[in-house]
């Protein structure tokens, strides 16, 4: 099982402007999050990678993707009918293959040497099933993601056997249907942004389109739970944190994330640490102005 493509979803109307958004990586580079999550992509060996965008999108997609556009394609979803939708219209790029499926409304950091995706595509080329990156997360937070529910695969720490899958459960349903064995009281794994899947999925999404009244009800949820029906799914528990850049904060949560990973570590501790101090003594942040001179 050789992961070569990736597909990145970003044309929901509500969030078409967040991979747009520009913040300094941990280089100390300026780039686009478009540009951040396919460096991600490439550094997981990813050869090929189309991004799904809004009608129109394109172009200042193509801009924002920076030096990697010759390996980036894009694609424009004609109407804007949901993310099961988006996700389905990129069969024909993918064909008969297995890739890596990311959103666009999310950054990554990793734990260890070995970036995010590249330990996804990592895990599910050695097992050779579907595999979805998750993340243990705390109740509070099941409104904003996908959640599985399973048990952990037996000498192998961080692996799950998926047996339920739920988009945004409440507290109560998680508790009923996602609990898994070992895990922390108040936790549930929920997906990390990130899944590695075979071509098949798209035919369950089509057949979930057709049935479907509203096809913008249509989530990539739904053909997870036939896939892990059809042909069983695992869950891995990726080292390492998702940024969620959709969420009230989130640029500014993931850009100082970044910024205390990178290489200018130091001086953004020392320019918190004296934000704080002025915050907390409640002095002007602003440097005085000369004697004399008018605001």
């Amino acid at each position: 099982m050789k992961i070569r493509k990736a597909v990145i979803t970003a044309a929901g109307p509500d969030q078409r402007t967040l991979p747009l958004q520009t913040l300094i990586d941990r280089d100390g580079k300026a780039k686009s999050a478009l540009r951040i999550l396919a460096e991600e992509a490439a550094a997981a060996g990813i050869e090929e990678c189309l991004v799904i965008t809004h009608r129109g999108d394109a172009e200042a997609y193509r801009e924002a993707v920076g030096d990697c556009r010759s390996w980036v394609r894009f694609q424009e979803q004609s109407e804007p009918l949901g993310y099961g939708h988006a996700a389905a219209t990129a069969k024909a790029f993918v064909g008969g293959e297995p890739f890596l499926l990311m959103v666009g409304d999310h950054l990554y950091l990793s734990q260890t040497e070995e970036r995010c995706a590249a330990q996804l595509v990592r895990a599910a080329e050695e097992a050779g099933r579907p595999v979805s990156a998750v993340q243990q997360t705390h109740e509070s937070k099941l409104p904003y993601y996908g959640a599985a529910g399973g048990y952990p695969v037996r000498g192998k720490p961080g692996w799950f056997h998926i047996e339920t899958v739920a988009e945004k459960p409440t507290p109560t349903e998680a508790e009923q249907t996602l609990l898994v064995p070992g895990m922390r009281a108040g936790y549930y794994l929920c997906f990390f942004g990130m899944h590695a899947l075979p071509p098949a999925v798209f035919e369950l999404l089509e057949e979930a389109l057709a049935k479907a009244e509203d096809p913008r009800r249509v989530r990539l949820t739904d053909a997870l739970a036939s896939l892990v029906e059809r042909e069983g799914c695992l869950a891995y528990e990726v080292r390492g944190r998702r940024y969620d850049i959709g969420v009230r904060y989130g640029v500014f949560t993931a850009q100082l994330a970044l910024a205390l990973a990178g290489t200018d570590k130091e001086f953004v501790l020392a320019q918190l640490a004296d934000l704080l101090a002025q915050t907390l003594s409640g002095r002007d942040p602003r440097p005085a102005s000369p004697a004399g001179a008018a605001d």
